[in-house]
Protein backbone atom coordinates (compact mmCIF):
# COMPACT_ATOMS: atom_id res chain seq x y z
CA UNK A 1 0.00 0.00 0.00
CA UNK A 2 2.66 2.23 0.63
CA UNK A 3 4.29 1.58 -2.11
CA UNK A 4 1.48 2.17 -4.10
CA UNK A 5 0.66 5.94 -2.50
CA UNK A 6 4.57 6.35 -3.24
CA UNK A 7 3.40 6.12 -7.07
CA UNK A 8 0.43 7.98 -6.86
CA UNK A 9 1.95 10.96 -5.27
CA UNK A 10 4.94 10.86 -7.54
CA UNK A 11 2.09 10.54 -10.39
CA UNK A 12 0.58 13.61 -9.11
CA UNK A 13 4.21 15.52 -8.95
CA UNK A 14 4.77 14.23 -12.76
CA UNK A 15 0.85 15.88 -13.77
CA UNK A 16 1.77 19.46 -11.77
CA UNK A 17 5.19 19.89 -13.12
CA UNK A 18 3.86 19.45 -16.73
CA UNK A 19 0.78 21.96 -15.91
CA UNK A 20 3.53 24.50 -14.26
CA UNK A 21 5.40 24.09 -17.48
CA UNK A 22 3.12 25.05 -19.78
CA UNK A 23 1.22 27.55 -17.95
CA UNK A 24 5.04 29.53 -18.04
CA UNK A 25 4.72 29.36 -21.67
CA UNK A 26 0.95 30.58 -21.65
CA UNK A 27 1.16 32.92 -18.94
CA UNK A 28 4.79 34.79 -20.56
CA UNK A 29 6.13 33.91 -17.25
CA UNK A 30 9.75 32.30 -19.16
CA UNK A 31 11.74 35.51 -18.65
CA UNK A 32 11.22 35.04 -14.67
CA UNK A 33 11.87 31.61 -14.79
CA UNK A 34 14.86 31.78 -16.73
CA UNK A 35 16.18 34.26 -14.34
CA UNK A 36 15.53 32.68 -11.37
CA UNK A 37 17.00 29.45 -12.51
CA UNK A 38 19.89 31.32 -13.18
CA UNK A 39 20.30 33.20 -9.93
CA UNK A 40 20.11 29.75 -8.01
CA UNK A 41 22.15 28.44 -10.69
CA UNK A 42 25.08 30.41 -10.11
CA UNK A 43 24.21 30.81 -6.40
CA UNK A 44 24.49 26.52 -5.99
CA UNK A 45 27.73 26.84 -8.14
CA UNK A 46 29.63 29.29 -5.99
CA UNK A 47 27.98 28.81 -2.47
CA UNK A 48 29.95 25.31 -1.36
CA UNK A 49 33.01 27.32 -2.44
CA UNK A 50 32.47 29.93 0.49
CA UNK A 51 31.56 27.55 2.53
CA UNK A 52 34.96 25.61 2.97
CA UNK A 53 35.87 29.10 4.75
CA UNK A 54 32.80 29.44 6.64
CA UNK A 55 31.44 26.67 9.58
CA UNK A 56 27.99 26.69 11.18
CA UNK A 57 24.57 27.16 9.70
CA UNK A 58 23.74 30.65 10.42
CA UNK A 59 27.09 31.61 8.47
CA UNK A 60 26.27 29.02 5.68
CA UNK A 61 22.77 30.93 5.29
CA UNK A 62 24.28 34.39 5.68
CA UNK A 63 27.24 33.35 2.83
CA UNK A 64 24.60 31.94 0.73
CA UNK A 65 22.29 35.24 1.43
CA UNK A 66 24.72 37.62 0.59
CA UNK A 67 26.27 35.77 -2.91
CA UNK A 68 21.99 35.83 -4.02
CA UNK A 69 22.25 39.50 -3.33
CA UNK A 70 25.06 40.11 -5.53
CA UNK A 71 24.30 37.99 -8.12
CA UNK A 72 21.09 39.40 -8.26
CA UNK A 73 23.15 43.09 -8.82
CA UNK A 74 25.34 41.90 -11.01
CA UNK A 75 23.07 40.36 -12.89
CA UNK A 76 20.79 43.50 -13.28
CA UNK A 77 23.99 45.50 -14.07
CA UNK A 78 24.82 43.54 -17.02
CA UNK A 79 21.43 43.94 -18.38
CA UNK A 80 21.50 47.65 -18.21
CA UNK A 81 24.95 47.91 -18.99
CA UNK A 82 24.17 45.78 -22.46
CA UNK A 83 21.60 48.01 -23.12
CA UNK A 84 23.09 51.08 -22.46
CA UNK A 85 26.08 49.70 -24.85
CA UNK A 86 24.12 48.76 -27.37
CA UNK A 87 22.71 51.97 -27.74
CA UNK A 88 25.79 53.80 -27.36
CA UNK A 89 27.00 51.59 -30.76
CA UNK A 90 23.77 52.15 -32.61
CA UNK A 91 23.69 56.02 -31.89
CA UNK A 92 20.77 58.51 -30.90
CA UNK A 93 18.05 58.58 -32.47
CA UNK A 94 19.12 62.03 -34.30
CA UNK A 95 22.15 61.18 -35.81
CA UNK A 96 21.25 56.90 -36.11
CA UNK A 97 19.80 57.57 -39.78
CA UNK A 98 22.91 59.18 -40.85
CA UNK A 99 24.86 56.29 -39.50
CA UNK A 100 22.35 54.02 -41.49
CA UNK A 101 22.20 55.93 -44.78
CA UNK A 102 25.56 54.72 -46.20
CA UNK A 103 25.16 51.29 -45.65
CA UNK A 104 21.67 51.85 -47.83
CA UNK A 105 24.07 53.82 -50.40
CA UNK A 106 26.80 50.87 -50.25
CA UNK A 107 23.36 48.49 -50.52
CA UNK A 108 22.47 49.77 -54.10
CA UNK A 109 25.05 48.63 -55.89
CA UNK A 110 24.63 45.29 -54.63
CA UNK A 111 21.44 44.10 -54.34
CA UNK A 112 18.42 43.97 -57.33
CA UNK A 113 16.86 47.08 -58.67
CA UNK A 114 13.32 45.74 -57.86
CA UNK A 115 14.59 46.13 -54.25
CA UNK A 116 16.83 49.45 -55.09
CA UNK A 117 13.58 50.92 -56.27
CA UNK A 118 11.98 50.55 -52.59
CA UNK A 119 14.86 52.02 -50.86
CA UNK A 120 14.74 55.55 -49.39
CA UNK A 121 17.47 57.87 -51.64
CA UNK A 122 18.16 60.28 -48.66
CA UNK A 123 18.11 60.54 -45.05
CA UNK A 124 15.20 62.96 -44.60
CA UNK A 125 13.14 59.96 -46.96
CA UNK A 126 14.89 57.62 -44.18
CA UNK A 127 13.39 59.45 -41.68
CA UNK A 128 10.05 59.85 -43.05
CA UNK A 129 9.86 56.42 -43.90
CA UNK A 130 10.37 55.74 -40.49
CA UNK A 131 8.37 58.40 -39.08
CA UNK A 132 5.02 56.99 -41.57
CA UNK A 133 5.91 53.98 -40.03
CA UNK A 134 5.89 55.07 -36.55
CA UNK A 135 2.62 57.10 -37.10
CA UNK A 136 1.05 53.81 -38.61
CA UNK A 137 2.13 51.40 -36.16
CA UNK A 138 1.36 53.77 -33.23
CA UNK A 139 -0.76 51.37 -31.11
CA UNK A 140 1.47 48.34 -31.78
CA UNK A 141 4.58 50.26 -30.90
CA UNK A 142 2.96 51.22 -27.78
CA UNK A 143 2.21 47.61 -26.61
CA UNK A 144 5.77 46.37 -27.64
CA UNK A 145 7.19 49.44 -25.35
CA UNK A 146 4.89 48.23 -22.53
CA UNK A 147 5.54 44.87 -22.93
CA UNK A 148 9.43 45.38 -22.85
CA UNK A 149 8.53 47.21 -19.72
CA UNK A 150 6.69 44.47 -18.19
CA UNK A 151 9.41 41.74 -19.23
CA UNK A 152 12.06 43.48 -17.72
CA UNK A 153 10.42 43.57 -14.72
CA UNK A 154 9.41 39.98 -14.50
CA UNK A 155 12.90 39.25 -15.20
CA UNK A 156 13.88 41.47 -12.03
CA UNK A 157 11.54 39.37 -10.02
CA UNK A 158 12.64 36.83 -11.16
CA UNK A 159 16.31 37.58 -10.32
CA UNK A 160 15.37 38.19 -6.67
CA UNK A 161 12.96 35.47 -6.21
CA UNK A 162 15.95 32.75 -7.37
CA UNK A 163 17.86 34.04 -4.57
CA UNK A 164 15.34 34.08 -2.15
CA UNK A 165 14.83 30.13 -3.16
CA UNK A 166 18.16 29.63 -3.40
CA UNK A 167 18.53 30.95 0.54
CA UNK A 168 15.54 29.20 1.55
CA UNK A 169 16.75 25.81 0.13
CA UNK A 170 19.99 26.22 2.41
CA UNK A 171 18.18 25.91 5.75
CA UNK A 172 17.34 23.17 7.51
CA UNK A 173 13.73 22.01 7.26
CA UNK A 174 11.64 20.03 9.64
CA UNK A 175 10.55 16.74 8.30
CA UNK A 176 8.47 17.24 5.04
CA UNK A 177 5.75 15.04 3.45
CA UNK A 178 6.09 12.92 0.01
CA UNK A 179 4.08 15.10 -1.79
CA UNK A 180 6.47 18.01 -0.55
CA UNK A 181 9.88 15.55 -1.41
CA UNK A 182 8.49 14.96 -4.93
CA UNK A 183 8.09 18.28 -5.66
CA UNK A 184 11.52 18.97 -4.48
CA UNK A 185 13.05 16.11 -6.72
CA UNK A 186 10.81 17.92 -9.85
CA UNK A 187 12.27 21.40 -9.47
CA UNK A 188 15.64 19.95 -8.86
CA UNK A 189 15.83 18.02 -12.03
CA UNK A 190 14.71 21.59 -13.62
CA UNK A 191 17.18 23.18 -11.93
CA UNK A 192 19.99 20.19 -12.89
CA UNK A 193 18.59 20.74 -16.54
CA UNK A 194 18.81 24.12 -16.50
CA UNK A 195 22.05 24.54 -15.57
CA UNK A 196 23.30 21.63 -18.36
CA UNK A 197 21.98 23.54 -20.89
CA UNK A 198 22.42 27.45 -20.04
CA UNK A 199 26.28 26.80 -19.05
CA UNK A 200 27.03 24.60 -21.98
CA UNK A 201 25.16 27.11 -24.29
CA UNK A 202 27.16 30.04 -22.86
CA UNK A 203 30.84 28.24 -23.19
CA UNK A 204 29.60 27.74 -26.81
CA UNK A 205 28.18 31.50 -27.29
CA UNK A 206 31.10 32.60 -25.49
CA UNK A 207 33.77 30.86 -28.51
CA UNK A 208 31.68 31.70 -30.49
CA UNK A 209 31.72 35.35 -29.83
CA UNK A 210 35.50 35.10 -29.36
CA UNK A 211 36.01 34.12 -33.23
CA UNK A 212 33.64 36.24 -34.60
CA UNK A 213 35.24 39.07 -32.56
CA UNK A 214 38.54 38.46 -33.85
CA UNK A 215 37.15 37.88 -37.84
CA UNK A 216 35.32 41.53 -37.69
CA UNK A 217 37.16 43.25 -35.70
CA UNK A 218 40.86 41.95 -36.70
CA UNK A 219 40.66 40.08 -39.77
CA UNK A 220 38.36 42.49 -41.58
CA UNK A 221 39.78 45.73 -41.33
CA UNK A 222 43.34 43.94 -42.03
CA UNK A 223 42.14 43.27 -45.05
CA UNK A 224 40.82 46.69 -45.67
CA UNK A 225 37.08 46.08 -44.68
CA UNK A 226 35.50 47.93 -42.26
CA UNK A 227 31.68 46.69 -41.40
CA UNK A 228 29.56 49.28 -39.86
CA UNK A 229 28.19 48.79 -36.36
CA UNK A 230 30.93 45.73 -36.23
CA UNK A 231 31.06 45.94 -32.20
CA UNK A 232 27.11 45.42 -31.99
CA UNK A 233 27.79 42.31 -33.96
CA UNK A 234 29.98 41.02 -31.26
CA UNK A 235 27.48 41.71 -28.65
CA UNK A 236 24.28 40.83 -30.93
CA UNK A 237 26.29 37.28 -31.35
CA UNK A 238 27.07 36.49 -27.87
CA UNK A 239 23.34 37.17 -26.48
CA UNK A 240 21.29 35.68 -29.05
CA UNK A 241 24.27 33.07 -29.12
CA UNK A 242 22.68 31.67 -25.97
CA UNK A 243 19.74 30.12 -28.14
CA UNK A 244 20.76 26.87 -29.58
CA UNK A 245 21.46 26.61 -33.57
CA UNK A 246 18.47 29.34 -33.90
CA UNK A 247 20.91 32.02 -31.87
CA UNK A 248 23.82 31.10 -34.81
CA UNK A 249 21.18 31.93 -37.99
CA UNK A 250 20.36 34.70 -36.55
CA UNK A 251 23.79 36.53 -35.89
CA UNK A 252 24.77 34.44 -39.27
CA UNK A 253 22.13 36.50 -41.19
CA UNK A 254 23.01 40.18 -39.69
CA UNK A 255 26.78 40.00 -40.36
CA UNK A 256 26.28 38.77 -44.00
CA UNK A 257 23.60 41.64 -44.62
CA UNK A 258 25.87 44.00 -42.92
CA UNK A 259 29.17 42.45 -45.36
CA UNK A 260 26.65 42.72 -48.19
CA UNK A 261 26.43 46.61 -47.44
CA UNK A 262 29.89 47.44 -47.99
CA UNK A 263 30.61 44.51 -51.05
CA UNK A 264 29.76 41.46 -52.52
CA UNK A 265 33.35 40.27 -51.89
CA UNK A 266 32.97 41.04 -48.22
CA UNK A 267 29.50 39.41 -47.98
CA UNK A 268 31.53 36.10 -49.44
CA UNK A 269 33.76 36.28 -47.14
CA UNK A 270 31.96 36.44 -44.36
CA UNK A 271 29.32 34.03 -45.54
CA UNK A 272 32.36 31.46 -45.74
CA UNK A 273 33.75 32.25 -42.24
CA UNK A 274 30.23 31.60 -40.76
CA UNK A 275 29.91 28.38 -42.24
CA UNK A 276 32.99 27.12 -41.51
CA UNK A 277 32.39 28.55 -37.96
CA UNK A 278 28.69 27.07 -37.76
CA UNK A 279 30.42 23.47 -38.91
CA UNK A 280 32.69 24.48 -35.79
CA UNK A 281 29.68 25.06 -33.93
CA UNK A 282 27.54 22.30 -34.83
CA UNK A 283 30.58 20.02 -33.38
CA UNK A 284 30.50 21.93 -29.88
CA UNK A 285 26.72 21.35 -29.74
CA UNK A 286 27.09 18.25 -30.04
CA UNK A 287 30.04 17.73 -27.72
CA UNK A 288 29.14 20.07 -25.32
CA UNK A 289 25.31 20.75 -24.99
CA UNK A 290 24.40 17.10 -26.46
CA UNK A 291 27.16 15.44 -23.87
CA UNK A 292 25.65 17.50 -20.79
CA UNK A 293 21.88 15.99 -21.11
CA UNK A 294 22.70 12.99 -23.29
CA UNK A 295 20.87 13.88 -26.77
CA UNK A 296 21.70 14.39 -30.03
CA UNK A 297 21.74 17.41 -32.05
CA UNK A 298 18.58 16.14 -33.88
CA UNK A 299 16.74 15.35 -30.75
CA UNK A 300 17.44 19.27 -29.74
CA UNK A 301 16.32 20.57 -33.38
CA UNK A 302 13.28 18.40 -32.75
CA UNK A 303 12.06 19.81 -29.77
CA UNK A 304 12.35 23.44 -30.55
CA UNK A 305 10.94 23.02 -33.92
CA UNK A 306 7.47 21.33 -32.17
CA UNK A 307 7.51 24.25 -29.16
CA UNK A 308 7.90 26.65 -31.63
CA UNK A 309 4.94 25.19 -33.92
CA UNK A 310 2.72 25.20 -30.28
CA UNK A 311 4.43 28.87 -28.60
CA UNK A 312 6.50 30.52 -31.09
CA UNK A 313 10.04 31.93 -29.80
CA UNK A 314 9.45 31.19 -26.18
CA UNK A 315 9.26 27.75 -27.30
CA UNK A 316 12.18 27.69 -28.86
CA UNK A 317 14.04 29.06 -25.82
CA UNK A 318 12.13 26.99 -23.47
CA UNK A 319 12.86 23.54 -25.82
CA UNK A 320 16.08 22.98 -25.30
CA UNK A 321 15.95 23.41 -21.28
CA UNK A 322 12.32 21.36 -20.79
CA UNK A 323 13.55 18.50 -23.37
CA UNK A 324 16.84 18.33 -20.76
CA UNK A 325 14.15 18.38 -17.83
CA UNK A 326 12.55 15.29 -19.41
CA UNK A 327 15.48 13.39 -20.21
CA UNK A 328 16.51 13.75 -16.55
CA UNK A 329 13.49 12.44 -15.24
CA UNK A 330 12.95 9.43 -17.78
CA UNK A 331 16.78 8.79 -17.03
CA UNK A 332 15.94 9.18 -12.96
CA UNK A 333 12.59 6.75 -13.18
CA UNK A 334 14.98 4.02 -15.61
CA UNK A 335 12.99 4.33 -18.49
CA UNK A 336 15.53 5.47 -20.80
Amino acid sequence: MAVENSRKVAVATYVVAAVAAIAVLYLHLLPAMVAGLLVYAVVGAIAPLLERRLSGELSRQLAVAILGTLVVALLATLIVGAVVLLRAQVGNPDTMFDSVMPIIDNARAQLPQAIVSHLPVTTDDLRATAGDFARKHTAELQMAGQATVLTFGRILIGLILGAMIALAHERTTSRRGPLTRELEQRCARLAGAFHDIVFAQSKIAAINTAFTAVFLLIVMPLAGVHLPFAKTLVIITFLVGLLPVVGNLISNTLIVIVALSVSLWAAIAALVFLVLLHKFEYFLNARIVGGQIRARAWELLLAMLVMEAAFGLPGVVAAPIYYAWLKSELQAAELI
